[in-house]
């Protein structure tokens, strides 16, 4: 399938937690891979140019400074970023832009429980669970050895059924965000 063919499914595996003013966003998703190998998706720099919505300077497996670009932006979007946390195959944490991910990896019956918590502006927690939703189908796929390209910033914005998945999670989220 390539991604001219791709239409996302329905919005699923996310909820939003709000503490005060801060906005977390949690997905979770079950891979059909190993955690090892779903680690070095996560912070190998040419896997992630496969399937994230930026690109590392370096390796994201080791604590310490990296900058992330954002790809398909309007205008270029260039994060000083640090890496906080990152024990193979089970833990990464790092800064992007004014949010924080942290990615756990949990080994399952067939593969990998993959949980994303994201620290993310609300206005934006709709797009953001359906940009993650759509990156992390690619990266399912690529893993699969059924790679379809890199689907994000206007890409995704074109694509069938991207307004619906967005107002699914809307509607999932209790309508608080866009």
């Amino acid at each position: 399938m390539s991604s001219r063919e791709y239409v996302p499914g329905p919005a699923a595996g996310a909820k939003v937690r709000k503490e005060g003013e801060r906005w977390t966003l949690v997905l979770v998703r079950d891979l059909r891979h190993p955690p090892a190998r779903v680690w070095q998706a996560l912070t190998d720099p040419a896997q992630l140019s496969a399937w994230a919505p930026f690109d590392a300077d370096r390796d994201l497996g080791a604590v310490g400074p990296v900058t992330l670009s954002t790809v398909g932006a309007p205008t270029p979007q260039v994060s000083a970023s640090a890496v906080r946390r990152a024990e193979a195959p089970r833990l990464l944490e790092y800064t992007w832009g004014d949010g924080e991910l942290r990615w756990e990896l949990e080994p399952i019956a067939g593969g990998t429980r993959l949980t994303l918590w994201h620290g993310i502006d609300r206005r934006f927690v709709s797009w953001g669970a359906a940009g993650w939703h759509v990156c992390l189908d690619v990266l399912d796929r690529r893993l699969a050895g059924e790679p379809m390209g890199r689907i994000v910033g206007a890409d995704a914005l074109k694509l069938a059924g991207w307004q619906r998945l967005v107002g699914e999670y809307a509607a999932q989220f209790g309508g608080e965000s866009a």
